[in-house]
């Protein structure tokens, strides 16, 4: 027993002595608080839209200050209660706090409760990172310890409840009072101030944007501990329960234009360094278009959810016990209007009707909103199975908590469609093709989500989008729109003795064939014949010179798209074709100012010609036939338009890109997992289109429909579709573009008919 005695003294003088060290090194690298207690906030940048209208700013305080004294105290007494009930006693580390903590996890086999006081998460925002290593945490307890001794606790507080993190975007009680509720965090109640106290531990999770049902029952916590802690007698919990809350309509404009901005943060950082960008207060004026940016950021998520759709329904994203905890804790409501997407709870099913409740209303789910669920996926298998005849009680049951959109408002009568989130990744790009702007950018479905710009940094197969790049060299060096060539089963030598024989999308071969018909019905026979007759480097010169970066393999499978490239980088190159040959540099920031109102930069268009402004025009016309009558039918705008399908192998890229003569733009849908298959029949024509198409007709809506005109040096001239050569017969003849010299001298001896071939409207 005395043995034993002895090794435990020796042990935690051992540990003691360990921490002490430990203490006393960690300590020299904790930073100076002393410029905390005057709270200064610097100018960082800020960022304008191409009408000035500001549209974010790069600035280290986030969020609105706001003094202790204006901050409600039914607000600072829920946070307390919530976050450290024993704030006003403790010097930065609560050991009575850690030990309950510690007994409640051990009671419940899980972690149910933390230890850090508000001092400790204080000096976590401000001045640690998030990792959750033993060394951060011995830092993070050694300077709450040394905040304590250096602030007062009304410090501290007004410190934490200007920085702590709220969710969507809010940091500071301010600004998230602002986005929640719609007014000053002055003018908040209780139960509103209860709200804003649940979100502090996890605002994704307790958001009553993401799931109102959980942030009421959170909301219920916050004021039950307030009883507990002294701070609300049970009369007045009850009370606060039971007050209805209003909240905002949240409109995620910061999340439209975060992509862009994103983009706009690195080129400064690269430029200017992270000082400049976030104390130098910089004004930068971009090219982003606010019109376009919302269009292309709205076409994207309605196209992705689209496609998530057809692949099938993943079933309900949560379900709740206590279906009625919205109307036994007071009613909350938001104002929502036709279109808006939220989590509902249904409250009761049937074979043909669901009441699901969603931001607090309460509305109808008809089966006819949800006949897409049919196609259900295992969770566990990934398959997916088909249901005959669907019934709502096949899908849903009550409890779930679902997607869905308010489809129709009509006073108290609220329908809802079914809705999910997608999987599915996507970017568009839109861009001037005579300055080389970016009018938009939308790197992916939810910035918020995911961070990764795709529009700039996923480089993924082109497909047949790539297939113009090769026409045009063809006709840079003396095809013709009308050449001939023969698309028939071909073989080619490939790697080490093997063979390679490229095959057209749906297997078949169509016999001699004009250059035309060919890009327009997206041929890859034809293509990869071309690119032989052509040779390999003088398609990728040319692919240089129109605005391809990317490494390009010397091998005939770059007709086909074999190689990667960006967005932005396809969009630049069609821009090319859009302005008459001339490629110009991409640009995004149109001039910087400084805190003096010096112009730092100014970025004029600049371009190069690329191509000749004759093999633009006869590129851009049968692109035209491509959306006219060819595999980007789904493009069609009703105004003239250019453009170009694109699938890689196994669907796992879908592209469409295309322009008019004021606008370019670039759309690239597939998996972040570059393994993962889109599905069957999910080709550019299908996936890619319909989002180009609805985010041109939104922009393009007030501007004139303007068609492209043919440069000096262009001739038309009447030919025969069989051969390609002129045609006397003018019945059976078609109409074609030529550069002036270029045109066939012979007429075909036997005048042929061709008709326009009937194809499925997915080919790519």
């Amino acid at each position: 027993m005395r043995f034993n005695f002895k090794v435990v003294l020796f042990l935690s003088i051992l540990i003691a002595g360990f921490l002490a060290g430990g203490y006393i090194s960690l300590a020299k690298g904790v930073p100076s608080i002393a410029e905390l207690k005057e709270f200064r906030p610097t100018d960082g940048t800020r960022v304008y839209a191409d009408d000035d209208t500001l549209i974010g700013e790069f600035k280290v305080e986030k969020g609105i200050h706001i003094s202790l004294k204006n901050i409600p105290k039914h607000l600072i007494n829920a946070v307390i209660a919530t976050e450290d009930s024993r704030f006003w006693q403790h010097d930065g580390i609560d050991f009575i706090g850690i030990g309950r903590a510690l007994i409640s996890n051990i009671r419940h086999g899980r972690i149910k409760e933390g230890g850090s006081t508000i001092t400790q998460q204080f000096a976590k925002i401000t001045f640690l990172t998030p990792d959750r290593t033993l060394g951060r945490k011995l830092r993070e307890a050694q300077l709450a310890i040394k905040i304590e001794r250096e602030l007062s606790k009304e410090e501290i507080l007004e410190l934490y409840l200007n920085r702590i993190y709220l969710g969507h975007g809010a940091h500071g009680v301010e600004m998230a009072s602002r986005l929640y509720f719609g007014k000053s965090v002055t003018q908040i109640s209780l139960p509103e101030a209860a709200m804003l106290a649940g979100l502090i531990r996890a605002p994704n999770a307790f958001s009553p944007y993401n799931n109102l049902v959980r942030a009421k029952q959170r909301q219920e916590v916050v004021l039950l501990r307030m009883e507990e802690e002294g701070y609300l007698k049970p009369s007045e919990r009850q009370k606060a329960r039971k007050q209805p809350i209003q909240f905002s309509s949240l409109r995620e404009r910061r999340g439209v234009y975060s992509y862009f901005l994103e983009y706009i943060r690195q080129q400064l950082e690269e430029n200017y360094g992270a000082e400049m960008v976030y104390k130098g207060g910089l004004r930068v004026y971009t090219t982003m278009n606010r019109k376009a940016q919302m269009n292309a950021h709205a076409s994207l998520q309605e196209g992705l959810r689209e496609i998530d759709k057809r692949m099938g329904w993943r079933g309900p994203i949560d379900h709740v016990e206590d279906v009625n905890v919205e109307n036994s804790s007071g009613r909350a409501s938001f104002s929502a209007s036709i279109g808006d997407i939220s989590p509902g709870v249904v409250v009761s099913v049937n074979a043909r009707e669901a009441v699901i409740r969603a931001r607090g209303i309460t509305g109808r789910l008809l089966l006819s909103n949800a006949l897409w669920a049919s196609n259900t996926i295992n969770s566990a298998s990934g398959r997916t199975r088909r249901i005959q005849n669907l019934k709502l009680t096949d899908i849903l049951k009550r409890g779930d908590v679902v997607w869905v959109r308010f489809s129709s408002i009509s006073g108290q009568n609220v329908l809802f469609s079914l809705e999910q989130q997608p999987e599915v990744e996507g970017a568009i790009v839109a861009v001037d093709p005579v300055t080389g702007h970016i009018k938009a950018l939308v790197g992916g479905y939810s910035f918020t989500k995911s961070e990764f710009n795709r529009a700039i940094y996923a480089k993924r197969q082109a497909g047949s989008a790539i297939k113009p790049v090769i026409y045009a060299a063809a006709i840079e060096h003396g095809f013709t729109a009308a050449s001939i060539v023969n698309d028939e089963p071909v073989s080619y030598r490939w790697g080490a003795g093997g063979q390679w024989s490229p095959e057209n999308y749906d297997g078949k071969f169509f016999g001699p064939t004009r250059l035309r018909d060919a890009l327009a019905y997206s041929r890859n026979v034809v293509t990869v014949k071309l690119l032989d007759k052509i040779g390999i480097d003088q398609a990728t010169s040319i692919a240089r010179n129109v605005g391809i970066s990317s490494d390009m393999p010397r091998e005939l499978s770059i007709a086909l798209g074999s190689f990667s490239v960006t967005p932005l980088e396809l969009t630049m190159t069609y821009a090319t074709f859009a302005n008459s040959g001339v490629k110009m540099n991409p640009i995004s920031i149109r001039y910087i100012k400084d805190s003096a109102d010096r112009i730092l930069k100014s970025s004029e268009p600049e371009g190069i010609e690329a191509i000749s402004p004759q093999t633009s025009f006869l590129i851009t016309s049968i692109m035209k036939d491509a959306i006219n009558y060819g595999t980007g039918r789904r493009a069609n705008i009703g105004r003239p338009a250019a453009g170009k399908t694109g699938t890689s192998n196994d669907y796992r890229d879908a592209w469409f890109v295309g322009y008019t003569p004021q606008l370019v733009s670039g759309v690239w849908v597939g998996f972040d997992d570059m393994r993962r298959p889109l599905g069957p029949g999910e080709v550019g024509g299908r996936a890619a289109a319909p989002i180009w198409a609805n985010f041109m007709k939104n922009t393009l809506a007030d501007d004139p429909a303007l068609d492209f005109i043919a440069p000096e040096g262009i001739v038309m001239f009447l030919i025969d579709p069989i051969t390609g050569l002129l045609s006397a017969d003018h019945s059976a003849a078609v109409y074609e573009f030529f550069k002036d010299g270029s045109q066939p001298v012979k007429y075909a001896e036997t005048p042929g008919r061709i008709e326009r071939q009937i194809i499925d409207i997915n080919y790519d």
